[in-house]
């Protein structure tokens, strides 16, 4: 099959979606499939994810996430030959693009919104998201031929949206090649540590107030916040801490590379009090090394509970002290257990080989060279 994925950024700093591609294009190409991905170019420091010759990369328009770009749709028509087109995310001209081009040559699409159907994601610039649903996101959605949903979370959310579409559900894609964790690391105190894009959807405010509650009074441990975003948010943040008196507490900024993996094998503990993810990547990186943990009921992770993991809670202050609380006091051999229940989870069932294979399952049902699989939703 010929594959044409397309999303507004694939470098470094992109945050999730680039890094779900990322994963599921590799275990794609594995299976012999020919995949392309189209996006536009990084700008300032960035850079492409990776480099390869696969990853083709246009000049983004002055507001690469709405703009219209000219280069985009031109790129676009050397795809003419595809068998399937498939979008990442929402309310973004590639996305848009993608779908029209695929009606206008009989090209079945796909649309992955990677969570921007939540409500909680529908809150953040919600006048313009009001203005593009009638106007255009809703017609591409109506009209794609599949759309993904990653848990059945956001299938339920996606049809509060009133879409009667197919829905597959296929998780992200995890690379299981990573290391497990370090048998020696660096940190001098054991950490708990917040890994990802600061906004308010991530609700950290009410990670600063249970560890004020929790945390702040063991000075054999240190609160780690990893990662970068608004930098508003940010400020508040650091004001917070300073008022709730938290001196056990790091903030790194964004993080990459070597210095990002340093960084992760570190943790005791991954802590995700999200209002809202569709998936959560930076729960499953955390597993695959063997790091228990905290999830809100905003993420998809009831498997944190089920498979002794890790902890799956409610919403609000009161729940994540007593998380961080038995956290902290955990066995180092009950930790240890959790550790490699949590990898053992996404090795059997995150794998990107395992994944790319459900992918393509479903891309050969809509080419209608194979039966409808189990994990596509009708009405």
């Amino acid at each position: 099959m010929k594959i044409l994925h397309t999303i507004s950024g694939m470098g470094i700093s992109s945050g999730g979606p680039t890094a779900c591609l990322y994963n599921l294009i590799a275990g794609l190409r594995q299976q012999g499939e020919n995949v392309n991905v189209l996006t536009f170019k990084p700008e300032n420091i960035d850079s492409l994810i990776l480099t390869e010759d696969y990853i083709l990369g246009v000049k983004s328009p002055f507001e690469n996430r709405y703009g219209y770009s000219l280069n985009f749709k031109k790129e676009l028509q050397q795809f003419k030959d595809l068998d399937i087109i498939h979008a990442n995310g929402l309310w973004q001209f590639t996305t848009h693009a993608s779908a029209v081009f695929g009606r206008k040559n009989n090209i079945p699409y796909l649309i992955s919104p990677h969570g921007m159907l939540y409500p909680e994601a529908i809150k953040t610039s919600s006048w313009l998201k009001k203005i593009a649903l009638p106007l255009y996101q809703r017609k591409d959605l109506q009209r794609a031929a599949v759309i993904h949903a990653t848990c059945k979370q956001e299938m339920e959310f996606i049809r509060a949206f009133g879409f009667n579409n197919p829905i597959a559900i296929i998780p992200n894609a995890i690379d299981v090649k990573t290391p497990m964790k370090f048998t020696h690391l660096t940190a001098k105190k054991k950490q708990v540590g917040f890994v990802g894009r600061f906004a308010t959807i991530k609700n950290l405010e009410v990670l600063l107030e249970a560890w004020a509650k929790s945390g702040k009074n063991h000075p054999g441990w240190e609160l780690v916040l990893i990662g970068d975003g608004d930098p508003v948010y940010k400020k508040s943040l650091i004001q917070l801490a300073n008022k709730l008196e938290i001196k056990n507490i790091r903030f790194t900024g964004f993080l990459s590379g070597d210095e990002k993996e340093i960084a992760l094998q570190n943790l005791n503990y991954l802590v995700l009090p999200s209002k809202s993810e569709n998936f959560g990547m930076v729960v499953s990186e955390a597993l695959i090394r063997e790091i228990p943990v905290i999830a809100s009921k905003g993420t998809p992770w009831e498997e944190l509970n089920t498979c002794h993991a890790g902890w799956w809670i409610d919403f609000g202050v009161e729940p994540l002290i007593n998380a961080l609380l038995n956290a902290m006091q955990t066995p180092k051999i009950e930790m240890e257990t959790m550790g490699k229940n949590g990898r053992k989870l996404i090795e059997e069932k995150y794998n990107m080989e395992f994944v790319a294979s459900q992918m393509i399952q479903l891309y050969q049902w809509l080419l209608k060279k194979g039966e409808k699989p189990e994990f596509v939703n009708l009405i």
